[in-house]
């Protein structure tokens, strides 16, 4: 999952790029309202493909997941206040 979202990620940056170095290198020069255009687009991508990239997929392991190490997350649970500190 995690290899698809790193796809889609470039994917939408490489269309970014396309968009802003396309509109400077080659659109400008026949319409300059159409490259202001392309670059307000390409300016849009970049917070989406981030979006995109950093969410979580439903087989992700989250934070509070059990790690498998049970010392580790009785510790964790203990400062999380799930389980009463152990007395020793």
């Amino acid at each position: 999952m995690y290899a698809r979202r790193r796809h889609v990620y470039f994917w939408m940056m490489g269309a970014c790029l396309v968009l802003f170095v396309g509109a400077w290198a080659v659109v400008r020069l026949f319409s300059m309202p159409v490259a202001v255009g392309m670059c307000v687009v390409a300016m849009v991508i970049p917070p989406f493909a981030a979006m995109m990239a950093n969410r979580r997929g439903p087989e992700d392991r989250w934070w509070d997941d059990p790690s498998g190490d049970p010392k580790s997350d009785e510790w964790w649970d203990e400062l999380d206040g799930k389980k009463r500190p152990r007395e020793r």
